[in-house]
């Protein structure tokens, strides 16, 4: 039996986003429409950000001090940068404002800008990862490069290190440097996409997605690599926490015969209606392990600035929801959903893509996806503050209304 809830929008359809990501494709290939006809090219359309109806909800992203320091992610960025060739370096830096910003894919096949960690030589690769070590907590740089090596292991059952491989990955810096003028960075590559805005002390770490397939690995070279297996088991395990009635409410449908991630590449203005079980209806021990789930994933940040990032998530706990697809037994296959006015995340188990089997989802394809709606991805809310406060001051280069 499959129960639909009633109150998912059209606009959430699991086409729309295929069908965006087609009409991209064609676009970018020269097969489909120039590219002036702007409508069917994605990142012509004007950023919102992520909505359950269409309208931003104001005032959730106030600048302030955080009290947290971003010096060591500027230093090593400085440094990353200081390392590149000037080619290297004109081909990686980016206004703060560029659309690059938006043009992640985790399709491996995407067309992508930047250097990559394939082309850097060791002294340089070390920088990078050094950027991705001051900007992430020892947990997250574990799991990103634990992605990649699982990448670097499908190179090779696929015999195709043009598409896949361990260091395929790119990285941009937007901006300049700055301790106090907005930047930041991003890493792109299949499975794998981190948008790093940092504005004074204040980091947004979003949109960030991480996957695999496979998601372990047993035998060779990456024997004992494994990926996103918290994030799946600690879902699982809040899913089983609950109630009759509570898992009644966040079941969306009963089966998972599909894939269902809505808020993945070319999806920043997903409007996408609060569905499953409010978090105002958990006891206290489930709203926390509700909080354990959701660091799971803000917990990929940098120790300090994730703690910031969860006191905004707990101040919206009352408009928290839990969805889920699919069944609810240990070895079960699901879709999860956590959204709320400052937080979205999704976990998925996904068809395979490039490894053989069935054509239903299953556990050895995983992809993961956690934006901040309502206009604050790549930290599209501070920046435009930022230019509100700063209009008219030519030290900071803003003299014109945005």
């Amino acid at each position: 039996m499959m129960i639909r809830h009633p109150r998912i929008s059209s606009a959430v359809r699991i086409g729309a986003p295929l069908l965006l990501l087609a009409a991209w494709v064609a676009t970018r290939s020269g097969t489909g429409p120039a590219v002036g006809q702007q409508r069917q090219d994605p990142l012509a359309e004007p950023f919102k950000g992520v909505t359950t109806n269409g309208t931003v909800v104001a005032g959730l992203f106030p600048i302030r001090a955080s009290g947290v320091s971003t010096a060591p992610v500027r230093n090593a960025a400085d440094r990353f940068l200081s390392a590149l060739t000037p080619d290297q370096k004109a081909r990686t830096a980016f206004p703060v404002e560029d659309p690059e910003w938006r043009d992640w894919n985790n399709v491996h096949r995407h067309p992508r800008k930047g250097v990559n960690f394939k082309e850097l030589n060791e002294a340089q690769r070390e920088r990078a990862f050094d950027l991705m070590r001051a900007s992430l907590s020892a947990e997250g740089l574990r799991e990103s490069r634990n992605i990649m090596r699982l990448n670097g292991y499908l190179a090779q059952v696929r015999n195709n290190f043009d598409e896949y491989g361990e260091h395929l990955y790119h990285l941009t810096v937007m901006g300049s440097p700055s301790a106090t003028d907005p930047w930041g960075w991003q890493l792109d590559g299949h499975h794998l996409i981190i948008n790093y805005f940092v504005l004074g002390d204040q980091v947004v770490m979003t949109p960030t997605f991480m996957g695999s397939e496979p998601v372990s690995v047993d035998t060779g070279a990456w024997a004992g690599t494994r990926v996103l297996e918290d994030e799946q088991n600690l879902g699982l395990a809040f899913m089983q926490s609950l109630s009759a009635g509570q898992q009644a409410k966040a079941t969306l449908e009963t089966s998972k015969t599909r894939n269902h991630a809505l808020a993945q590449a070319f999806r920043d203005n997903l409007v996408l209606e609060y569905a499953g079980l409010r978090a105002s209806e958990l006891n206290a021990a489930q709203r926390e392990r509700l909080l354990q789930l959701i660091h799971e994933y803000v917990g990929n940040m940098d120790d300090g600035h994730a703690r910031v990032r969860m006191e905004e998530v707990a101040a919206h706990m009352n408009d928290t929801y839990f969805a889920w697809f699919g069944e609810a037994g240990a070895d079960a296959v699901f879709y999860y959903r956590i959204q709320s006015p400052v937080i979205l995340i999704e976990f998925d188990h996904q068809m395979p893509v490039a490894l053989p089997g069935e054509r239903v989802p299953s556990r050895r394809h995983v992809h993961t996806v956690v934006r901040t709606p309502n206009g604050n991805d790549y930290g599209k809310d501070l920046l435009r503050q930022h230019y509100e406060r700063h209009r008219n001051d030519p030290a900071h280069g803003h003299s014109h209304d945005r």
